[in-house]
């Protein structure tokens, strides 16, 4: 029904031909002179531009199409969503124009900081919860509610799907996700065990809908106010019970503070009970579709991307949501220590010679510094990858095996038999896969937080139960 995102060509454009049209649209249809762009670390192509509109100085933000197949919605339908958000009063950007060629959203700047998006950022960067942001926060829980009462049926004739029964409106999103691994062609067990599960234990009897952000907690603040609310590229229309589990899968890798608090706080401002159970899974729902974008961001090799924040992505977001999952299940999840690291040494030269030389590239409009380091973040993960992997890919095979009954030789074998069971099995064989795939993340976490990680390193945090807030 969507064109999805990613599915323009894109390996023939130039960052000059992009700056260049894109200068050409703000001038020949905005009235803009004196135009500078200068491109954000984002996984998709972003533009701060700053220029003189009738005689004043001007700055807007330009959104482009993600780079690859990475959700189901297509830019005009953000743009379109945003814009109804903006006539129904809720802070965000106002739309000022949309370019065709490169496709850009145009829309206002809106002053104010936030956190690191990326989990890879947050690892270099850390993530704080100060005084005025959390008054910022609480802020956003009412503006959440507000929200949630614009009646659906706005962003329906503004060309948002409208959830025909319980089940839409609990997986309306996720199948819309989950029809994008035939139109890439790749899968993994984990897809195919999360995908049955989902079908299966969908909350019953949750009837009203609202418009959800889609990727709940992005906003910005100056001091203690809320300036806008940021990306609702896959806002739809579902439960607001999922907007909520969404702020619960962002933290602490976006620290929100005390979230049951600000849980409480969207209670009050909405005038509604909370369905804790509802919360419980739609988080394992949430985090599962995140986990798609990254997974089919591995396989893309067209320009430009974060092939590392993948696989960061891959192993942070999949390890909590088997956390998540268990939780609601009951399950007890296994700890596992990093052993000693392997010995490379020829791989280890290679690669030290890649990360110098890629060091030595002069940073240019075209690759500036963030982009450079983006790219040099690849040898370096795989360098300290390199030391571990007979440990893994050994583990990943031995586990599989142990829970199939069948002898892989390798981990693509490994990945086969394992689909193949799950297709068979049901629901008897939920603990065991859940716990085959926790050991597997986990593994993958280990490694990207290295030998004696700090305690509360970012790959390694846990995902903080829910269900016994019922009892509070």
């Amino acid at each position: 029904m969507f064109k999805p995102q990613g599915t323009t060509p894109r390996d023939q454009d130039t960052h000059d031909a992009d700056v260049a049209q894109l200068t050409a649209y703000l001038e020949s249809e905005l009235g803009a002179s004196q135009i500078e762009l200068h491109k954000e670390r984002r996984w998709r192509p972003v533009w701060r531009a700053t220029m003189m509109q009738n005689g004043q100085p001007v700055e807007m933000l330009l959104k482009g199409e993600r780079t690859w197949l990475t959700h189901p919605y297509p830019l005009d339908y953000e743009r379109d969503m945003q814009r109804t958000l903006h006539e129904n009063g809720v802070p965000i950007p106002a739309i000022l124009g949309y370019c065709p060629e490169p496709a850009a959203i145009a829309m206002e700047w809106v002053r104010g900081g936030r956190d690191p998006g990326l989990i890879q950022q947050a690892i270099e960067q850390g993530s704080e919860m100060t005084e005025d942001r959390w008054q910022a926060s609480l802020s956003y829980m009412e503006i959440l509610a507000r929200m949630h009462a614009i009646p659906p049926e706005r962003f329906v004739a503004a060309g948002a799907l409208m959830p025909a029964d319980d089940k839409a409106i609990a997986l309306g999103n996720f199948e819309l996700f989950h029809a994008m691994t035939g139109m890439n062609g790749i899968s993994d067990p984990f897809i195919h065990f999360f995908a049955g599960w989902l079908r299966r234990n969908y909350p019953q009897g949750r009837s009203r809908v609202s418009f959800l952000t889609g990727d709940c907690g992005q906003f910005l603040s100056d001091g203690p106010e809320v300036t806008c609310i940021l990306d609702v590229e896959i806002g739809h229309l579902g439960d607001p019970m999922r907007d909520l589990a969404c702020y619960r899968g962002r933290h602490p890798i976006e620290n929100m503070g005390d979230v049951p608090a600000l849980f409480r706080h969207y209670e009050q401002a909405s005038g509604k009970p909370l369905d804790y159970d509802a919360i419980a899974f739609h988080t394992v729902a949430f985090l599962c579709e995140a986990y798609y974008g990254p997974f089919f961001g591995l396989h893309d090799m067209g320009r430009g991307g974060d092939w590392v924040e993948s696989m960061v992505q891959i192993a942070v977001i999949g390890r909590r949501a088997v956390e998540a999952l268990a939780e609601i299940i009951g399950l007890e999840l296994d700890d596992i220590d990093l052993p000693a690291p392997e010995t490379t040494p020829l791989e280890d030269l290679a690669l030290g010679k890649l990360i110098a030389e890629l060091g030595r590239l002069p940073a240019t409009d075209a690759l500036p510094d963030w982009q450079r380091n983006v790219l040099a973040s690849i040898p370096h993960y795989l360098k300290n990858r390199g030391h571990y992997r007979q440990w893994c890919e050994a583990a990943d095979i031995a586990e599989t095996a142990a829970l199939t009954g069948t002898n892989p030789a390798n981990v693509m074998e490994a990945d086969s038999d394992l689909i193949h069971f799950i297709t068979a099995v049901g629901i008897e064989q939920d603990a065991a896969l859940t716990r085959l795939f926790h050991r597997r993340f986990l593994r993958q976490c280990l490694i990207i937080a290295g030998a004696d990680p700090a305690p509360d390193h970012i790959a390694l945090a846990k995902m903080e139960p829910i269900l016994d807030r019922k009892l509070d």
